[in-house]
Parts: structure tokens; sequence; C-alpha cells
């Protein structure tokens, strides 16, 4: 069994090294698909002893991609982009699946870093080189309607799915987006494949999260609403609707159908870590309207699911400390920094609770992390925090 990597590119010569290096002792082959690149990026590849093939970009990730597999030659294909590695800790769960002769694909689970929402996605990465998988959709190209075709006529294989993280994803890094212009190339492609394709559900639900994140949210509803007319059975895309209308009904302070939309999505048969983020969106909405038990019951869900989830941790503390559950908010507090050490707004809040529990020193050794950690990331919060510790005569 031989594994082939597969990657276009276009000026990543400072991503390539860390995303290449994450693959180069799994693989036996790595193809490097360039659309145009002015910077080192093929030199960089070149040291990886990649195959560099050229392709001129032609604004459809799909015909990249398709193009790319074109000069794979091993029994199976791992695909990732620039802004992604692959984790070490799953390179013995994926050589498990591949040895053996049931499994077409593999959905990885990926983490989104630096995502505020849906801190996880699941991704069709890894699969066998078979002569009827491609990739289809200009943007979020994916190769899930060429295998559903194929298991139509060949129903002996299977799709596995991986439960723990395979991929980190650094793309939703805030300053990346800002530095690639993502949002409005998103946009133009996607648009330009809805204008013939009006009912694509995927598509539907992918424009309508990048509307209601850019602030057009009435289109962003209009769009999601019809992804779910014609979602059928497919549950991680009637996910993703069901999370993003929820995301747009709270923009629009509709909380009821907030709620709503994410209870729906957490019912659906999918990733337990895809329902992180509909969980804590809805213990948010739960703390928002004082229904404290509610908040606190959805967050201890997400921290069942993924212990190592910091945000979980904070938002617990928020919830425990309204409750006037003081000790336990200060825990919840204090495994956030232990999972984030940069966590500001946590160091914030929990000299905020020992200060109400008469520890003064331990809570000006808060304060004074929570500041020295804001003058970096945010200094006019940095400068109100110490303003405030003034006035209050510490």
């Amino acid at each position: 069994m031989t594994t082939s990597f597969c990657i276009i590119v276009k000026n990543e010569e400072i991503a390539l090294p860390q995303c290449l290096n994450s693959v180069k002792d799994v693989v036996e082959e790595i193809v490097v698909l360039d659309t145009g690149s002015s910077d080192r990026t093929v030199e960089v590849a070149r040291q990886f002893g990649a195959k560099i093939y050229h392709f001129n970009w032609c604004n459809d990730f799909s015909a990249a991609r398709n193009e790319a597999l074109k000069y794979v030659t091993g029994d199976w294909v791992l695909v990732l982009d620039a802004d992604e590695i692959l984790v070490p800790e799953i390179i013995p769960d994926l050589l498990q699946v591949m040895n053996g002769d049931r499994f077409l694909v593999v959905n990885l689970l990926r983490q989104e870093v630096g995502a505020v929402q849906s801190p996880y996605s699941l991704v069709s990465r890894l699969f066998r080189r078979h002569q009827d998988i491609y990739f289809a959709r200009p943007y979020h190209a994916m190769i899930d309607d060429s295998v559903t075709e194929i298991l139509r006529r060949e129903p002996h294989w299977q799709i596995a799915n991986l439960d723990k993280v395979a991929i980190l994803h650094y793309g939703y890094q805030q300053q990346q987006i800002a530095q690639k212009d993502k949002f409005v190339q998103a946009e133009k492609i996607m648009s330009g494949f809805l204008a013939s394709h009006p009912d694509d559900p995927y598509v539907c639900s992918k424009l309508g999260a990048l509307y209601v994140q850019t602030g057009k949210v009435v289109s962003g509803i209009e769009l999601l609403e019809r992804g779910l007319k014609s979602a059928a059975n497919n549950e991680e895309i009637l996910y993703e609707l069901h999370y993003h209308l929820g995301l747009a009904y709270s923009y629009e302070r509709q909380i009821s159908l907030a709620i709503a939309s994410y209870q729906t999505a957490a019912q659906l048969n999918v990733s337990s870590f895809l329902k992180i983020g509909a969980y804590n969106n809805l213990g948010n909405l739960w703390q928002k309207t004082g229904n404290l038990p509610q908040a606190k019951s959805n967050y201890l869900k997400i921290l069942q699911i993924d212990p190592n989830f910091a945000l979980g941790y904070y938002n617990l503390g928020i919830t425990l400390k309204a409750m006037g559950q003081f000790v336990e908010a200060i825990a919840a507090y204090e495994r956030a920094i232990q999972l984030n050490p940069e966590y500001a707004q946590a160091y914030q809040n929990l000299g905020v609770v020992l200060l109400k529990l008469g520890q003064v020193r331990e809570s000006l050794a808060a304060f004074q992390q929570a500041i020295a950690l804001y003058e970096s990331s945010n200094p006019a919060v940095a400068r109100q925090l110490s303003q405030k510790l003034q006035e209050m005569g510490f």
C-alpha cells in the first residue's frame, strides 16, 4: 500500500514547510500543483522532494484539485492545503484504516485553529485512488458528490469517520483572512456557481454562512432557508444550515428562533465534535436569557466531548460565577488558563471571583497577568483595567 500527498499552492513559501513536514514521513509521494506563485513556493516544495506541476489558475478550486489528481500514483491520496498540518498522533489510526480493504474514503476531523465559531469540521481528504473520484464545486471543493455516485454502483465500499483530530487548520486566523482577502474571493466564486445551481444546499450553506459573517444577515438567512428545502437527508449539510441559521437569528436578536435552530442542529446524527459549536452558542443564549442551569448543562456537554476546549471552561466559569458558585468558577477559569496560558479574559474574570472571596493578593496577581496579556493584544482594555484597579485603591 502506498500513499500520495496532493496539494495545490500559490505563494505559500511561509506556510508550506510546516505542512510538508507533517506528511513527509507518512507518504511515498508528494505532488505539488503550483497555480502561479511569484515567491519561493516551488523552491520550498523541491526541497521536500516533491513532484511539481503547473496550472493556470481559473478561479475554480475543483479544476485545480482534479488536475493535481492526474499526477498521483499511490493507492491512497491525502489532500491538504498549505495552511493545514497532519497531526502526528492520528497516523497509526490512518494506517490501520488504509490497510483494510473495506473503506473508500476516510473523513478526517479538522480543528479550526483561531476560529471564533465552529471549532471543528469534518473533511473528506483521504481516499483511495479511484478513476471516478473527483472534486466538485469551484469553492470549498469536495469529493462527496462523486463518492455518492460510486457507492450507488459499488455498494461494497464503506466510509470511515475518525473521531480524533487529524488536521490542524490555521486559515481562519483573522490576520491570514485579512492578508488573503478570502471573503471577497469566496463570495465571488460561490456566487457564480450559485447562479447556475440555485438550490445546491452545500453552496447555500457556505455562501449563506459567509453572508452572515460579513454582515449581510438577511441575504444569509434567505440562502440558508433555501438550502434546507433541498438538503434532504444529508445530516452534515443540515447541521451547517441549522447552525448558521442560529448565528443569523442571534444577530437579528430573534433569540427563540436561534435557540430552536441550535437545538435542531444538536439533535442531528453528526460527529459529537461538530456539535460543540451548537452547544456553545446555545449555552451563550441560555446564559443571556437568564437560564443559567441550561447554560451550565450545555457547557458541561461540550467538556464531555472535548475536555481540552478552553472556551468551554471559560464560559462555564462565567455561568458558575453568575450562579454564585465561586469556588467552582475559579476551578473552571484555572483550567481554561492551563489549556490556554494567553487567555487574558480568563485571568480577568478569575481576578473578579477571587476578589469576591476576599483573596486580594491572588486577585491582584490575576489582574496583573490579564493586563500584561492585554497590553500586547488590546492595549485599550489594558489601560481601562489598570485605571479601574487604581480607582478601587489597588
